[in-house]
């Protein structure tokens, strides 16, 4: 850990004397990422190889991985809640592929809404406008007295949830040394996992400990008081400089690198940026359409593709599993008593669902794991391209679990569903977030992070609406073998489009 000292630019450690050659040698005006990625070298060059995070830098890391961590709670923690909604409200099958789609609906509109208004107004304050959003919609859900206010707050949660997909990889990506970023966004992204495992064990215990049917509103109240510390805590971050110095405000993006980058002892002691050029200082702002607009053209629509596609086909497969686990498990293994009789049933059902779904979840933690150690070391693409297939295998062995019977069948679709949980995180579902927000310029950044995450819930949305229809008109096995096709299909066309971001920092990138 490296503590910073000032000697006529030089840069020391407390322990021992390290010099930073970037800072003597360097030009006086210099670009944020030159501030942000410099690193310190002994007296003898000898170079160190990661540069010492801040505070600040910590600390937007820690409140970025919120937004995933309540994703992951509130959509998981819907298979919980699903049957008990189901039983209070008296739903269709109709009706309930509609709740399970509504939050992800939200997050289809709120990414590209929401999120591409990152680019117009700042990282900053989307970032806090959208937990603002989530606690109101929360708040709502836990008091939702009908079906119909049920989705309408089911879905402006999802809108603040989809507004983070962007805002969040910015605050991180554009605040962080290069070296770091694919960890660290990653590892923020893994709360997700973290979020899904809380959402089915909180639902269990609820369950567990409160035999009713109005269970479930306790289950989202959880995220309510936690969910507001997050709002408070984001009030105090820095913004983007990568942003305001795209837009001309030089002196703001200077003071608040400065306040991103400080240390004990102050380090650097004055920040001095490079200003835009004349002509894109005169350039006139794109309006909000003519943004998106320009994800379709040159370069920008082989980012576009890459981005969105993969996303697209990932997600058919993540949250149409992931939501609708514990139905599959409750009626493959045996446990799920049709036509329940009476709410102690449905209840002992969802119990026993949830136990077996918790167990599962667990591989999305360690898929995440996977993925935080190896994207810098095997690349952004590869690990995409891996996960694929590795979800295709899982998926399969799932699938022909239902020409089984018995323990058989249990061991297949069990295994199954652990490999793809482990390999869609390891892989697509890790890997297509972090591409999305790495392979836009600045200016586009926002947007492009955000239609790709839009265009993926269309996917989502899809699977989650369809899944119960699906399931009960062609059944579990062709089900899970359409799913391997979408899988297989991922792979080739994030080979086909591939764009490596791996050890390029976002103005290299851009350049």
């Amino acid at each position: 850990m490296f503590d910073w000292k000032s000697n006529k630019n030089v840069a020391v450690s407390v322990n021992t004397a390290v010099d930073s050659s970037a800072q003597v040698e360097a030009p006086t005006v210099r670009t944020v990422q030159d501030y942000i990625d410099e690193t310190p070298v002994w007296r003898d060059g000898t170079g160190v190889a990661s540069t010492p995070m801040t505070p600040m830098q910590w600390w937007i890391w820690l409140l970025a991985t919120a937004g995933k961590f309540f994703e992951g709670l509130v959509v998981f923690m819907t298979g919980v809640a699903l049957p008990l909604i189901v039983s209070e409200f008296g739903l269709s099958a109709a009706e309930k592929g509609v709740v399970g789609a509504a939050t992800l609906a939200g997050i289809l509109f709120g990414a590209s809404a929401l999120g591409g208004l990152a680019d117009t107004f700042g990282r900053k304050h989307m970032f806090i406008v959208e937990m603002i959003i989530f606690v109101v919609f929360l708040t709502a859900l836990s008091l939702s007295p009908s079906y119909p206010l049920l989705v309408v707050f089911l879905f402006g949660m999802g809108l603040a949830l989809g507004c983070d997909y962007p805002t969040a990889h910015l605050m991180i990506s554009e605040s962080i040394p290069s070296r770091s970023r694919g960890r660290l966004i990653l590892s923020a992204f893994g709360f997700q996992a973290v979020g899904a495992l809380a959402g089915t064990a909180i639902g269990y215990l609820i369950l567990a400990n409160l035999q009713d049917v109005t269970a479930w509103r306790w289950m989202y109240a959880t995220a309510i008081i936690p969910a507001i510390l997050v709002i408070i805590g984001r009030f105090t971050i820095t913004g983007s400089s990568h942003w305001l110095l795209e837009r001309g405000r030089t002196e703001k993006a200077e003071s608040e690198l400065q306040r991103l980058l400080q240390r004990r002892p102050k380090y650097p002691h004055k920040i001095r940026l490079s200003t835009p050029s004349a002509a894109h200082q005169s350039a006139p702002r794109q309006g909000v359409l003519s943004g998106y607009r320009e994800l379709f053209r040159g370069r920008n629509r082989r980012a576009t593709i890459l981005a969105a596609m993969p996303w697209f086909l990932q997600d058919l497969g993540t949250y149409g599993i992931g939501i609708f686990t514990p139905t599959i498990l409750a009626a493959a293994l045996g446990h799920q008593t049709a036509n329940a009789p009476n709410i102690a049933t449905i209840i002992q059902n969802d119990i026993l669902a949830a136990k077996g779904a918790a167990l599962i979840d667990i591989l999305l933690l360690i898929g995440i794991i996977a993925a935080v150690v190896l994207v810098d070391r095997v690349g952004r693409i590869r690990l995409q391209v891996i996960g694929f297939i590795g979800c295709a295998i899982g998926l399969a062995l799932a699938a022909f679990s239902q020409s089984f019977n018995g323990p058989v069948q249990m061991t297949l679709l069990v295994m199954g569903f652990m490999l793809f949980n482990f390999m869609t995180n390891m892989g697509p579902n890790a890997q297509t977030y972090l591409i999305a927000g790495e392979v836009f310029p600045t200016r586009l950044r926002g947007r492009g992070a955000g239609f790709a995450a839009s265009f993926a819930k269309i996917g989502a949305v899809t699977t989650a609406f369809l899944f119960p229809v699906l399931l009960a008109q062609i059944g579990t096995q062709t089900l899970l073998m359409i799913l391997v096709g979408t899988s297989l299909l991922g792979a080739l066309i994030t080979a086909w489009f591939q764009i490596e971001t791996t050890g390029k920092n976002l103005e290299e990138i851009e350049g």
